[in-house]
């Protein structure tokens, strides 16, 4: 059994997304799957002594209309896709799209993306994921230094990926045939002198990818600081993460900044201090959850929503909601009023 592959930034333990229903739909014959990877990811296995950035590479053709779709999930490094046929729902925290032949998927390693809407139609589509180094939108990128692309390139990617998250882009001509020749040396494996063949294919790519964002010419936001942008992503992310056990500090290290710098960054950002923003969105999830789910006993909810003395949380829930958690199953309240 292959051990799955984790990541982590300072404070935070990530599994990665191991694409187990993609490898159990081409276990069963229902697509064709040629994929090169490391860790749990599907495929034949990549030497890591020779690709340790390249996580996963390869290409899905489905016929029919399938049973599954991959879930809300980040990957550890920069994923590119291509979708030559077929249409495939494709969603971001940002919005929904719907991609379309022809179509480049680009996320960064903090981006949560879903495929599928839940299940993937018919389709072909290739893919890449590297890993550049970066968890949170303030660190530097490194590219492998195999990659066969001038410092002016490296930096040119870097700007547009850290300072662009638009998800979905029209490819052009020359980025369909870099795809078709990337699926070609990915059937050939990874076996000694196709080893350098992936390289050459995928700094190719790469080049491609920089020439056609310059000449898209998207606006780059460069005004907000990284640090800045890496709050708004966790703070984003928060409501997701109720009950692990935060203080002032623990976010701070999250986002890999001082306790200073983010409480100031969180007061621009949601007008409030980080703790108080936290008990608002524990309070928040608290109250939906009161109403959605009347089995589920109060303190129960409580522990679920990150508050561990049922005495505090009923007295700040009314402070709140200026009624008890009990009374709120009964009736609807607004958060955020009070």
């Amino acid at each position: 059994m292959k051990k799955r592959r984790t990541f982590r930034t300072e404070r935070e333990l990530f599994h990665a997304d191991t694409c187990e229903p993609l490898k159990n739909a081409a276990a069963c014959g229902d697509l064709r799957l040629h994929a090169l990877g490391q860790g749990a990811y599907p495929g034949g296995r990549l030497p890591r002594h020779d690709f340790k950035e390249l996580l996963s590479v390869g290409s899905w053709n489905a016929a029919t209309d399938q049973s599954w779709g991959l879930d809300w999930h980040c990957n550890e490094g920069i994923e590119i896709g291509y979708l030559y046929a077929g249409r495939i729902p494709f969603a971001t925290d940002d919005g929904a799209f719907e991609v379309g032949p022809g179509h480049l998927t680009i996320t960064r390693p903090w981006q949560r993306h879903r495929v599928g809407q839940p299940m993937v139609p018919a389709s072909h589509y290739s893919w890449i994921i590297l890993d550049v180094g970066v968890r949170r939108p303030n660190q530097v990128w490194r590219w492998p230094k195999w990659l066969l692309a001038p410092e002016k390139v490296r930096r040119s990617l870097t700007a547009q990926l850290s300072h662009n998250e638009r998800p979905v882009w029209r490819a052009n001509q020359s980025i369909a045939a870099c795809f078709r020749k990337l699926d070609a040396a990915v059937a050939l494996g990874a076996g000694g002198a196709n080893r350098a063949m992936l390289k050459v294919v995928i700094s190719e790519l790469l080049l491609l990818l920089a020439g056609l964002l310059e000449s898209r010419n998207p606006r780059l936001d460069t005004s907000v600081p990284g640090s800045e942008r890496t709050v708004r992503w966790f703070l984003a992310n928060l409501p997701r993460r109720l009950d692990e056990p935060w203080s002032l500090d623990t976010m701070a290290a999250a986002c890999g900044i001082g306790r200073t710098h983010f409480a100031s960054c969180c007061r621009k950002i949601v007008n409030c201090p980080p703790v108080e923003y936290l008990i608002r969105c524990r309070l928040d999830a608290a109250a939906a959850m009161l109403r959605a789910e009347p089995a589920i006993r109060i303190t129960e909810i409580a522990f679920r929503c990150g508050f561990h003395s049922s005495q505090y949380f009923a007295s700040a829930f009314r402070k709140r909601f200026g009624c008890s958690p009990g009374e709120a199953r009964s009736r609807p309240v607004q958060p955020g009023i009070r």
